[in-house]
């Protein structure tokens, strides 16, 4: 798969988990994206022989290491310190480097604090790599047993120095891959039903889980193999493959109503509003997105949704039949081509004898017409937990119940044997 790189990420705060290593998750997907084996990561404090024994391990493993961390002007930011020490080298102030940072601070009007000029020293015979989005370049550093890639540890820096020049020198050129997106099927579903493809020669496959998704990530050694495998895929898993790549679920529904010049409307109960931030986290969504309506307590659903009072009165508020209400009310009101409900337990407790995870939503069309679904979701056996994985499940329930509405597919089963695959897979 070529090269092997470890990644390793500096800085007391990750340690402290007073921040999130960001950085790390996206270097891998990148990289991985790109055909790059990632074998290894590690986080280390900011400190000099911590950082300089975390190196030379690493190159023990891997062709090539990259740090993320410790390039920028203050005492702890060591990862020039601890290049040079790994390298036998020392330090010189590259002028060039010392030229821009003074034409930046004088861009700016503000004073360049000397302790600043420490971001124009370099290792002896380490190559700058250009810095488009920030000050402190990055670096490359050949050592006799790899390579090491320094990169700063702001994200947008970072992004930016191994899109330009760490991708395109590391990029794999005999592993080919691909990522489908699948929804409301659990994981080891999902497994069980592409166990033809695991099976397949020089193909591997990786499953990746969010409430109430799974990405699958091919990869196959060439292009021809990675096209049989993800046509086999796709056909596995049927209509519960929504989409490739970057597609996330509310824009293949965008897409679909834009498609059809027709919007969607939303009326929620226990989501609180996820569902329709959910619909407007892409640009250019006012195009079919008509609005939102949250009805959480239970008066609401009638006063502002139009739910019938007997309805409620002899179901409650957790019922296919409510949700369907609340879908046609919200379209009507809103006048939009399509209303889509969503009510619920998200828990911890129970409501009105209901446990936590029952939910249904509902997508209204014109003419009155309404589609349910009731999946019965898993709860984690963490009550604050669950009350999240729940609403977090219930809007990919309900987008994707929408999604098969506009593409007129079976609204229950994903696929044909669907129960039998679940009940094999566990």
């Amino acid at each position: 798969m070529g090269v092997r790189v470890e990644l390793l990420t500096v800085g007391d705060e990750l340690l402290r988990g007073d921040t999130v290593n960001g950085n790390a998750t996206w270097l891998g997907r990148r990289l991985t994206e790109a055909g790059v084996e990632v074998t290894r990561g590690a986080v280390v404090p900011d400190e000099l022989d911590v950082m300089v024994g975390a190196l030379h391990d690493a190159l023990r493993r891997a062709d090539v290491v990259i740090v993320t961390g410790g390039l920028g002007p203050t005492s702890d930011d060591m990862t020039r310190e601890a290049l040079a020490q790994a390298a036998g080298v020392g330090l010189l102030r590259d002028p060039e480097v010392e030229r821009r940072l003074r034409e930046r601070a004088a861009e700016r009007s503000v004073p360049l604090r000397p302790d600043a000029l420490r971001m124009a020293d370099v290792p002896e015979g380490a190559t700058l790599l250009p810095n488009p989005a920030g000050s402190a370049p990055g670096l490359r550093l050949t050592l006799p047993d790899g390579v090491v890639y320094a990169l700063p540890g702001v994200p947008s820096e970072m992004r930016a120095i191994t899109d330009e020049s760490v991708v395109p020198e590391l990029r794999g050129d005999r592993v080919c891959a691909c990522v489908l997106h699948t929804a409301t099927v659990w994981e080891s579903v999902v497994a069980h039903r592409l166990a033809p493809v695991e099976a397949m020669e020089g193909v591997k496959l990786a499953y990746y889980a969010s409430p109430a998704e799974v990405r699958v990530r091919i990869e196959a050694e060439g292009a021809g193999l990675l096209a049989e495998a993800r046509e086999t895929a796709r056909e596995l898993l049927g209509s519960a493959c929504y989409g490739e790549g970057e597609l996330s679920l509310d824009r293949v529904v965008h897409g679909l109503l834009a498609d059809r010049n027709a919007t969607v409307a939303v009326a929620e109960s226990l989501t609180g509003g996820l569902l329709g931030g959910e619909l407007t986290a892409m640009p250019g969504s006012s195009a079919t997105f008509a609005g939102g309506v949250i009805a959480y307590a239970t008066p609401l659903k009638h006063t502002l949704l139009g739910v019938p009072d007997d309805l409620l009165a002899a179901h409650g508020a957790v019922h296919p039949e409510v949700a369907a209400a609340m879908a046609r009310g919200v379209r009507e009101r809103l006048g939009a081509s399509y209303g889509l409900a969503v009510t619920g337990v998200a828990g911890p407790e129970p409501q009105d004898g209901y446990p936590v995870g029952t939910v249904h939503v509902a997508v209204a069309e014109s003419g009155g017409g309404a589609t349910t679904r009731s999946p019965g979701l898993p709860v984690p056996a963490d009550g604050a937990r669950a009350r999240v994985a729940v609403r977090q499940m219930t809007v990919v329930h309900a987008l994707d119940l929408l999604r098969r509405v506009l593409l007129g597919l079976e609204t229950d089963d994903p696929w044909p044997g669907w129960a039998e695959d679940r009940e094999e897979a566990g």
